[in-house]
């Protein structure tokens, strides 16, 4: 596996005990609990989609028979898709305290970008995929 892939799973699987522990933490705290939010990303967003995103790295340039378009893109994908994330844990938390969105909205729009950067290598690295070549007609 390419070394972006496996950043990414790795960080999934973080993301997943994280999420696990924020989970068994909301079961014993009772009916209001102000990190669902925080809990529901590190799910979605962290285990979920790093590990959509690592088995996509993975997967898809070998369908397309072709190399992943961008190495680079892939690298500050997997940077701003991490800061992204824990910035938007901290937003949460800081909107909760604060009633303030702001952090909440800058490290939202870091995410989208590192979505964006997913979406634009895995188009560019499909779109180059050749078509298959055509069957030989069977000789009777």
């Amino acid at each position: 596996m390419s070394k972006i892939t496996v950043w990414f799973i790795r960080f999934a699987i973080i993301y997943f005990l994280i999420a696990i522990l924020l989970g068994l933490h909301m079961s014993v705290a009772g009916p209001v609990y102000p990190w669902m939010p925080i809990h529901a990303h590190f799910n979605l967003l962290g285990w979920m989609s790093m590990m959509i995103y690592g088995v996509g790295y993975h997967i898809l340039p070998r369908f397309s028979g072709k190399p992943l378009f961008s190495d680079g893109l892939a690298m500050a994908q997997l940077w701003l898709a991490n800061i992204g994330l824990v910035g938007m844990a901290a937003g949460w938390w800081v909107r909760s305290a604060s009633g303030s969105n702001t952090v909440l909205l800058i490290f939202s729009l870091v995410e989208s970008l590192s979505i964006v950067f997913f979406a634009v290598n895995m188009l560019k690295t499909i779109k180059a995929a050749p078509a298959p070549a055509p069957a030989p007609p069977a000789k009777k």
